[in-house]
């Protein structure tokens, strides 16, 4: 196994953010996989990229994803990235994910980096999320 159930997960994540009420009273319905198309939102969280490595054993294929989640501002400071940044890894953690065709153990809260630019005024946190994935059987 290796990328067969990176689709559901990308889509168990999308789903639990966007019906997450403290984050969409933060963000709205901007949660995207990639940036957003034409006039880029003032604050949004994009879904991508990720490393998948192979954690089989010898009884069952399984997989570790580690899933970047980023939220994006251009706010002069970092306060509304930062609360964005908690209500994503609170609705992430909170409980083990649904994913269809197989079973979630995480999602974990590995690291974040934050940083500026590159416009003046952007914001960017990149935040690294730990997900082992089975197969159902």
């Amino acid at each position: 196994m290796s990328m067969h159930l990176s689709d559901a997960l990308q889509q168990a994540v999308f789903a639990r953010l966007s019906s997450d009420p403290d984050l969409a009273a933060l963000v709205g319905a901007e949660i995207h996989d990639a940036a957003p198309p034409g006039p880029v939102p003032p604050l949004y969280v994009a879904i991508g990229p990720e490393r998948v490595a192979d954690r089989s054993g010898a009884a069952a294929p399984a997989t570790r994803h580690d899933l970047s989640v980023s939220v994006v501002s251009d706010a002069p400071g970092f306060a509304a990235a930062k609360a964005v940044a908690g209500a994503v890894e609170r609705a992430l953690t909170a409980t083990p994910l649904a994913i269809t065709g197989g079973h979630a153990a995480g999602p974990w809260f590995r690291r974040a980096t934050a940083r500026r630019g590159p416009g003046a005024h952007q914001r960017r946190i990149d935040m690294i999320f730990r997900v082992y994935l089975a197969e159902d059987e």
